[in-house]
């Protein structure tokens, strides 16, 4: 089930009851002034060991589908990884502050999975010496990033919103998704994000922003805040600050240089922060990355003071949780090691380390720096505070479990997947459209569906045939085969269109190659970007460019219904796309045709 957000939390008597709220029955909560909720904070840290605090500094991933699991191969992992067997042992030997849900950790199986692997995390935390409640989060960012899968609503992600243009319809994916994350247990989004991607070389943001454009990013993402947090019930998570959108290096794998000058970063990067904080976004999430305009010494933006206290808690004002964004990325590991790392965040001014890739040495460096005096103990229970208040202020200490039997009246409803077909709806974007060869009756029309995704094909192949269609799905891939090339040319000359999904097109030559293959056949070719929509600039000899900007089974619907002008096209492009290999543009950003 899921609670209100408290405007305060008797942290206290939560202490002295533990059973009562691990029943669902604690009593409802106190309102208090904000003076009196400090006070409450301060009487749980003062029953907090060293250890104990420390712990809540960190978010970690943990293997298995239950919080007590004895599966071979997840006990095997968190044993190397973490020391531990599982994650009752993971919260009683760390007393982490937070749990983070991957599926390549085999945490996001089906909800009741997930609700009851929850609910074991959290009576494992309240049943520590001193309480305290986790946070449960995942990257819910949808489209190209999910975690959460059917029957959780899919929705198109962050870039198809920035095309349909709708603050409000964002702001009902963000409560949907709150509300349905709150209902299996995960108390927090890491989501929304904040980028604004203005290169279109960015190999790691791309379509998981709204676009290029600072103020409709910032209106998109303040937007998605009060879903979240408003409606939803969760804290949201503003990301990656100070601003990704600007690299052509992934942060996994490297640590990207933004070269903004200062003014550039007030005008592009920080308004959607700005937006988020003026929102009361509870979570803010640092990027991996250089910024010299904001900190010369090169300093990845995690670790580096200037930035963190600096401009985000100096400058923007903001009072709520930073947390860094995975420990395990080259970004913030090429420089330093995985000990030093955490000590230097916390320095920076960071509250919370999310998934050190060894946690028991990021644990104790950080209890070393205090015991040698790099780190204070004010410095650490400043951290806590806001933690505690965050988890008090989402009512985790009056009602930390969730109740599974609720699952199947939130997740997926009606109602909320009409939500998500509407974005989908409104998000198409027809780029291009040469010689009026859309809409065009498919009743009947033998069609040739191909390319990039499998479930993309699948779910358009389905959509189109259920219009009338007969319908030839091939599924080539990312780079396609010279025999998969030909047996999708063989098949296009039998056809009377064709429709080939495309992405990342830009890297990858034999994308490209493939889409003349099949305009040469002289077959009518459609081609349908599903992630940029950058994708069109590449192959300028196909007649007609959609773009969808996800490849979920909404998105595939509303393509099949643009082709057949069941749907005429709303979408605009969120971003500008240029000539390939070249900067000036090629379709200027708010484009999009219709019929």
């Amino acid at each position: 089930m899921h609670l209100p957000r408290r405007s305060a939390a008797t942290i206290v008597s939560v202490l002295a009851g533990v059973a009562v709220a691990l029943a669902g029955t604690a009593s409802a909560c106190v309102s208090a002034e904000p003076a009196a909720r400090a006070t409450s904070v301060d009487d749980v840290l003062s029953h907090m060991t060293l250890p104990e605090k420390v712990g809540q500094l960190f978010v970690s991933r943990v293997y298995g589908r239950t919080a007590d699991t004895t599966a071979a191969g997840p006990v095997a992992a968190n044993r190397r990884q973490l020391g531990v067997d599982n994650a009752a042992q993971l919260v009683a030997r760390y007393h982490v502050g937070g749990i983070v849900y991957f599926d390549w950790a085999g945490n996001l199986r089906n909800p009741q999975q997930i609700a009851a692997l929850s609910n074991g995390i959290q009576t494992a935390a309240m049943s520590q010496d001193t309480p305290i409640p986790e946070f449960i989060n995942t990257d819910q960012e949808h489209g190209a990033v999910v975690r959460v899968g059917p029957p959780a609503t899919q929705f198109p992600g962050s870039m198809a919103l920035g095309a349909n243009r709708d603050a409000a319809l964002a702001h009902r994916a963000g409560a949907i998704t709150g509300k349905e994350l709150a209902a299996i247990g995960i108390n927090q989004d890491l989501a929304p994000v904040a980028d604004v991607n203005v290169n279109p070389a960015n190999p790691v943001i791309g379509v998981r922003s709204f676009g290029s454009k600072a103020v409709l990013v910032s209106e998109l993402t303040a937007a998605q805040v009060h879903g979240m947090q408003d409606d939803g019930g969760i804290a949201a998570t503003a990301k990656h600050f100070p601003g990704h959108g600007d690299t052509d290096v992934d942060s996994h794998t490297g640590l990207p240089v933004i070269h903004h000058s200062r003014a550039q970063w007030n005008a592009i990067d920080a308004p959607p922060f700005e937006a988020a904080i003026a929102a009361g976004v509870d979570v803010i999430m640092t990027a991996h990355i250089s910024v010299p305009a904001l900190d010369p010494s090169g300093m990845p933006a995690t670790l580096s003071h200037p930035i963190i206290t600096g401009i985000l808690r100096k400058q923007l004002g903001f009072q709520g949780v930073v947390i860094t964004d995975s420990l395990g990325m080259a970004g913030v590991r090429q420089t330093y090691g995985d000990a030093r790392v955490p000590v230097l965040a916390l320095k920076a001014g960071v509250d919370m380390l999310v998934n050190p890739p060894r946690l028991k040495r990021a644990w104790n460096a950080v209890l070393a720096a205090v015991h040698n005096g790099e780190l204070t103990k004010h410095r650490i229970d400043k951290s806590v505070r806001r933690i505690l208040d965050l988890k008090g202020r989402l009512g985790l200490f009056d009602h930390p479990l969730v109740d599974p039997g609720a699952i199947s009246s939130v997740l997926g409803t009606s109602n909320h997947l009409a939500v998500a077909q509407k974005d989908a709806n409104e998000s198409i974007t027809l780029v291009k459209n040469a010689g009026g060869l859309l809409p065009t009756r498919v009743n009947g029309k033998r069609i040739l569906v191909t390319g990039w995704s499998s479930s993309g094909v699948a779910d358009l192949a389905t959509a189109l045939h259920g219009q009338g269609a007969t319908v030839k799905s091939l599924w080539t891939g990312y780079a396609p085969s010279q025999s998969n090339v030909d047996a999708a040319v063989a098949a296009a000359r039998s056809r009377r269109l064709v429709v080939v999904l495309t992405a990342y097109v830009s890297g990858d030559a034999r994308q490209r190659q493939f889409v003349r293959a099949l305009v040469d056949t002289g077959t009518p070719v459609v081609t349908v970007s599903v992630r940029e929509p950058y994708d069109v600039a590449y192959y300028t000899e196909a007649p007609v460019n959609l773009a969808a900007y996800a490849t979920s089974t909404p998105s595939m619907r509303a393509v099949a219904d643009v082709i057949s002008g069941v749907l005429h096209p709303t979408g605009k492009l969120p971003v500008m796309v240029p000539h390939a290999g070249h900067p000036t543009a090629l379709y200027r950003f708010g484009r999009g045709l219709s019929y």
